[in-house]
């Protein structure tokens, strides 16, 4: 199923309540949080206590990306404040499978990720363990960067890899997604899509998400 997740790391922080409401009513399916730790990714966003703050302001999905160096370290934080999926970095120094078990253990969905630098191939033995993967198709760190198309070629290997295997595991992008990028990013084989320039710059979100979700189903 196709998804659109609006990356709130594009949003005005001064309004943060009211853009996740604003997010809500525009149709998102989910609302996607980056957590940076200014270590892992040369970036300083938010952490748990704001997450938290936010969790009122919507029913959707909060699928929070945890761009740390020890994601395990947190598991419990970002659990308590109202995180649905919760996603991890393979570059990260946190052991893959205790990390997925920590996750799980709190009821939520784990997901798995990788930069645009690392082979797709190292996500393979993970496959089935974890209920996502999240190809990177810029490198993290900023919000308004340019799409890499060379990335489209993971999505494409990953998701035969899953279909060989008879797995139907959502794969998620993240990075210059734009209604000239989604449709080439869903042919390869994603169905959720975050993005955050062309949703929150545009006139009107409700018809941009409506237009990123027809660009992606028209393949």
């Amino acid at each position: 199923m196709i998804k659109i997740a609006p990356s709130m790391l594009s949003c005005d922080f001064s309004r943060f309540g009211e853009e996740i409401v604003r997010m809500d009513k525009a149709g998102a399916d989910m609302i996607h949080l980056d957590v940076m730790d200014g270590h892992f990714v040369p970036n300083i966003s938010f952490g748990a206590p704001v997450i938290s703050s936010l969790r009122p302001y919507t029913k959707k999905p909060f699928d929070v990306h945890l761009m740390l160096s020890n994601p395990l370290d947190y598991i419990e934080d970002f659990a308590k404040a109202g995180a649905d999926i919760l996603t991890f970095n393979l570059e990260a120094n946190s052991p893959v499978y205790e990390t997925v078990a920590a996750i799980r253990s709190y009821g939520l969905s784990p997901a798995l990720c990788v930069k645009p630098g690392t082979p797709v191939d190292t996500l393979f033995p993970y496959l089935g363990e974890v209920d996502m993967f999240l190809i990177m198709t810029v490198e993290p760190g900023f919000g308004g960067q340019s799409f890499m198309p060379e990335t489209l070629q993971k999505v494409s290997d990953l998701r035969a890899q899953l279909e060989r295997l008879g797995l139907d595991t959502d794969i998620e992008v993240d990075g210059g997604i734009s209604f000239d990028t989604i449709s080439q990013a869903s042919a390869a084989g994603a169905n959720i899509f975050v993005s955050g320039s062309a949703i929150f710059k545009a006139s009107d979100a409700g018809k941009a998400i409506d237009d990123l979700r027809k660009a992606a189903a028209d393949i």
